[in-house]
């Protein structure tokens, strides 16, 4: 866990299961440790790879907020499976009742002694392992297969316009 004055970041690395021509996905809880509100806005070293929802936003005095990152689809696997990209995370205090519709590009900017806290998050591949054969009737495997079906879906049909061509 990351953890600063503003926010406590869980996980602090990325951990995408990877498998080609298959986008993945994986979250990670920001909790905001004080009584102000906290604003936050997440970058990436490689932004046409990854879609992050909500990539800025507003979390209330002693809440958490959950941040999911998509990574696209990948035609071909990292040399050793090493991944170079990163996540940076901006945290800033914001003014109370501030919604997301008041986050301006100039609120992340190190100014009049403003303290901006930022986070980095390293991304990590995890070989995703083929779904073994589960015998008819089984809860385990049927429950399962079924998320990720209507996940998969539910994804393609709001992410189209980020695709990697």
């Amino acid at each position: 866990m990351s953890t600063g004055d503003l926010v406590n970041i869980q996980p602090s690395e990325l951990k995408f299961p990877f498998e080609l021509k298959k986008q993945s996905s994986c979250s990670m809880q920001l909790t905001n440790k004080t009584d102000k509100f906290v604003a936050f806005k997440v970058k990436t070293t490689n932004p046409k790879k990854y879609c992050v929802r909500p990539n800025t936003g507003i979390i209330l005095p002693r809440t958490s907020c959950a941040v999911t990152v998509t990574m696209q689809a990948q035609k071909e696997a990292p040399p050793d499976f090493q991944c170079k990209d990163k996540f940076l995370l901006l945290s800033v205090v914001a003014p109370d009742g501030a919604t997301a519709k008041d986050i301006g590009p100039d609120m992340f900017t190190k100014e009049d002694g403003k303290v901006v806290e930022e986070f980095k998050l390293r991304v990590v591949y995890i070989p995703a392992n083929p779904p073994s054969p589960v015998p008819e009737g089984s809860e385990e495997g049927s429950s399962p297969r079924a998320f990720s079906q209507e996940n998969g879906n539910h994804h393609n049909s709001s992410f189209d316009d980020v695709r990697v061509l």
